[in-house]
């Protein structure tokens, strides 16, 4: 697949990116990585090698990334639960964040309350499944799966000791004019009640994104080829602002090299203050939902009757 070459004024524009308030923690990407992938059997030569060169990148925390929208697809009552995929078909990815407070030398939060959202296979996400994806794409109730359309692809993990949250879901696909990405929040103060989180306050919503290379090779297998069109990459998006881990971009590992179909598994410390108050929606929460971040023929940020509900 091809980038799509666009308008550089209108894809540089970083207005989706002007609130502060999150930080990676670049010394502790070994503590945070052992911990991260702590329920794996035993640790690879190869994923010892990748922490450590994370580690020597810096010393104490850094700035990671702006607050950037939270998109035109967000909705509320996701449930608490690992596995988010309900059945969706697409190449496996084990997500595993670390969740750190900049503000008390970067120690663990536990019972942070991280949410994630992206869209399936083919661009579409739950709650919005009409909406047109761009390019070429089945439709999505054509993909033969018992998801229910308003709650796939969405899910809370609440973070152990270690600040560290997992989650089972597949690889994303794209929509124009948008990369790869997944949506998060970080939440605390709050509480599981009925099957999702309640109260407390947001203290970080961001985007996390996938290395191009990656990402269309991925894009070569199905169901993701059954999506035609011209894929947006991290140069000419919108949001991503080029500045690696510290933008939001995950470090992957294959689980089989020779075989992207296999899965893989992505992994990146958050630090956030757990003071600060960042929702992402609006003019207010970081930059607005930008109009191009919507699929054409999309629906104006209303979810389906029963998602809403």
């Amino acid at each position: 697949m091809t980038g799509n070459h666009k308008d550089k004024s209108i894809t540089r524009r970083r207005a989706l990116a002007v609130t502060g308030g999150t930080v990676a923690a670049g010394g502790l990407a070994v503590a945070g990585y052992q911990a991260a992938f702590a329920d794996t059997a035993t640790t690879t030569a190869e994923e010892a090698t990748t922490a450590s060169a994370s580690a020597s990148e810096s010393s104490g925390c850094m700035t990671l990334m702006s607050s950037v929208t939270e998109g035109p697809y967000y909705l509320d009552g996701a449930l608490v639960r690992k596995d988010i995929t309900e059945g969706k078909s697409g190449v496996q990815l084990t997500l595993r964040l670390t969740v750190v407070d900049a503000t008390d030398g970067c120690t663990p939060v536990k019972g942070a309350a991280v949410e994630i959202w992206h869209c399936d296979a083919w661009g579409y996400y739950s709650g919005y499944t009409t909406a047109n994806p761009g390019g070429s794409a089945p439709a999505e109730s054509e993909d033969g799966s018992t998801a229910d359309d308003d709650t796939y692809l969405r899910g809370y993990q609440i973070a152990n000791a270690d600040g560290v949250v997992k989650f089972e879901t597949i690889f994303p696909g794209w929509y124009t004019p948008r990369t790869c990405h997944i949506h998060l929040k970080v939440h605390t103060g709050g509480q599981k009640e009925d099957g999702t989180y309640e109260g407390g306050k947001v203290n970080y919503t961001g985007q996390l994104f996938f290395d191009d290379t990656i990402a269309e090779e991925i894009f070569t297998l199905e169901p993701y080829s059954k999506h035609s069109g011209s894929y947006t990459t991290l140069d000419d998006d919108m949001v991503y602002d080029g500045g690696g881990a510290s933008s939001g971009l995950l470090t992957l590992e294959a689980v089989h090299k020779k075989d992207p179909s296999k899965g893989y598994r992505g992994f990146l410390t958050v630090a956030v203050d757990p003071d600060a108050e960042n929702t992402g929606a609006g003019s207010g929460g970081g930059g607005g939902t930008p109009p191009g971040d919507a699929p054409s023929g999309a629906p104006s940020g209303t979810p389906s009757a029963s998602a809403s509900s």
